[in-house]
């Protein structure tokens, strides 16, 4: 694998460091953290350039809101005239960037007013943390930089920790891979009416897209420098300039707040903490994944406490929606140990279930079941990325995905007596990453489907991955009749909805027939309800 051309001397750097000390010790860190490359404070400070240096429109990549407080909320853009170059088309200076936020549309009624620098180190992007804001109010956003204006977001704040609310209503999306369809989800999911939208990790892919963009049979050739896999931080930096500027997910970013976490193809296949998917010196991959790691902040609606530091970024984080719902969002990649078996699906061995694996590290799960008992929401709401709940293959061989929870089943043990230490009732997991639909319930014990029903599975198929799908894939009903505990599956592309109250939860699973050519209609693929306090799904 080639060094990240950006970063020549911190390659030669890093070698013969332990591959441990990369991930403990601070000054490993440190290096690892572009210190060429990151804006200088104080006295030190670059001025602003003038605006009269961008002469085209900066804002290709409009704007995102994210992770909703009850007085704050995060704001996103990226100036980038020309969103497919590693640069975004900006030149290599700083640039200050104003914001205004809204009760209407028109900006009659401006509540909040502000600045915040676009430094080149940082790709040109902006987060800005708006502060001072009502509870559970809606509000528009735009950003100014010169004579340009963005488009207008919509975004809206969570209600106070701790008021009782008496409905929520949010939407799932994952795994767009760009060259394997239209983003049409993406603009029926803009028309919901939703308080939030989360996505469950694949937000990028970093397979190489060729000059047609592969499904979407472009007839205007893209960049050559796409048609290869992501590596160095100009690689992924364009990448997310490819997939960002998709007009139906612009849409949906601009109609909803976002709240994010990643999995694997954010950085590269199946990687597990800072073991690569390849055999590559880890100095390579742990580069490979700052770059990454950095490149996601910088085009994310993602807040201060999770600029990365070198290859680390905490992205696991607790979000609230006053007494109704707390979100414990996961990490399951950053610091999962190795999968067992040499990972893909295959028989549950020792290895596999010895009690030292954990998918989401110790402290982490540490973090989950502390915050489970400290909880006073209804419900307990974990985004995360990788199916949960047990599934045996439908052709009967007996083997189980590696790269999921079944493969690391003393983890899942030990967060599910978690869960039933910490005295609560509604558990409810939302999982994306397999490209279809599934709804499952989740028992105390996998091995004894007649023990309790404790929580709810909600795994939403994907927006583009996989291409068209089948609503009943040929595995269908070996699937079902294997695995009882599943209650729906579907393998069309779309996304969900989940609509919550202090009496239960609504999941509506919904479809478009194909991605291959764009405007699909919308259709409903499945409506479930679980009741409070009474797990399980039945149809509704």
């Amino acid at each position: 694998m080639p060094a990240p051309s950006n970063t020549p001397d911190l390659r030669g750097a890093l070698r013969g460091l332990d591959r441990r000390r990369f991930l403990t010790v601070s000054a490993a860190a440190t290096a690892l953290a572009f210190t060429t490359g990151l804006p200088r404070t104080g006295a030190f400070a670059s001025p602003a350039a003038s605006p009269s240096a961008i002469t085209s429109d900066p804002f290709t990549l409009a704007v995102a809101s994210g992770d909703p407080l009850s007085d704050s909320v995060l704001l996103w853009t990226r100036l980038a005239p020309l969103p497919l170059e590693p640069t975004g088309g900006m030149p290599p200076s700083r640039f200050d960037v104003s914001w205004e936020v809204a009760r209407d549309s028109a900006f009659r009624r401006v509540v909040r007013r502000g600045v915040a620098a676009a430094h080149s180190e940082f790709n040109h992007a902006v987060h800005a943390e708006v502060r001072g804001l009502d509870a559970a109010t809606e509000y528009f956003y735009r950003f100014r930089v010169g004579q340009w204006i963005s488009p207008v977001g919509r975004t809206r704040t969570a209600p106070p920790v701790g008021a009782a609310v008496s409905s929520l209503t949010f939407a799932l999306a994952s795994c767009q891979r760009y060259d394997q369809g239209y983003y049409t989800a993406y603009g029926h999911l803009a028309n919901e009416d939703v308080d939030a939208v989360f996505h469950l990790g694949d937000y990028l892919y970093e397979y190489a897209v060729n000059a047609s963009a592969g499904a979407r049979a472009y007839s205007e050739p893209l960049p050559a420098h796409l048609n290869h896999e992501t590596v160095t931080l100009d690689d992924y930096r364009a990448r997310y300039g490819l997939y960002k500027s998709d007009p139906d997910q612009i849409a949906a970013h601009l109609a909803h707040p976002f709240i994010v976490t990643w999995d694997d193809h954010e950085t590269e296949n199946n990687y597990a903490g800072d073991n690569p998917e390849n055999s590559v010196p880890p100095e390579e991959f742990l580069v490979r994944r700052a770059a990454a790691y950095r490149a996601y902040w910088e085009n994310q609606p993602l807040r201060l406490p999770q600029q990365p530091t070198g290859p680390d970024l905490k992205l696991y984080r607790r979000l609230k929606w006053g007494r109704l719902a707390q979100f414990d969002i996961l990490d399951t990649r950053q610091y999962r140990t190795n999968q067992a078996n040499g990972d893909g699906w295959k028989v549950p061995t020792a290895e596999s279930e010895a009690e030292s694996m954990t998918l989401p590290g110790l402290e982490q799960e540490r973090w989950l079941t502390d915050g489970w008992r400290r909880s006073k929401a209804t419900w307990n709401i974990v985004p995360q990325q990788v199916t949960f709940a047990r599934r045996d293959n439908p052709n009967g061989s007996g083997t189980r995905s590696m790269d999921s929870w079944d493969g690391y089943p003393a983890s899942r043990r030990r967060v599910l007596d978690g869960w039933k230490a910490s005295g609560q009732s509604n558990l409810m997991v939302l999982t994306g990453d397999v490209h279809v639909h599934y709804g499952l319930n989740i028992h105390d014990d996998f091995d004894d489907l007649s023990s309790p029903v404790i929580g709810t599975e909600v795994v939403t198929s994907s927006i583009t991955s996989g291409g068209n799908g089948a609503e009943r894939p040929a595995n269908w009903a070996a699937y079902l009749e294997r695995n009882p505990h599943m209650k729906f599956y579907n393998g069309l592309r779309g996304y969900t909805t989940v609509s919550l109250n202090a009496d239960g939860a609504e999941i509506t699973y919904k479809n478009v027939a194909q991605v291959s050519t764009p405007g699909a209609p919308l259709t409903v693929g499945g409506r479930f309800f679980t009741e409070a306090g009474k797990p399980g799904l039945v149809e509704a």
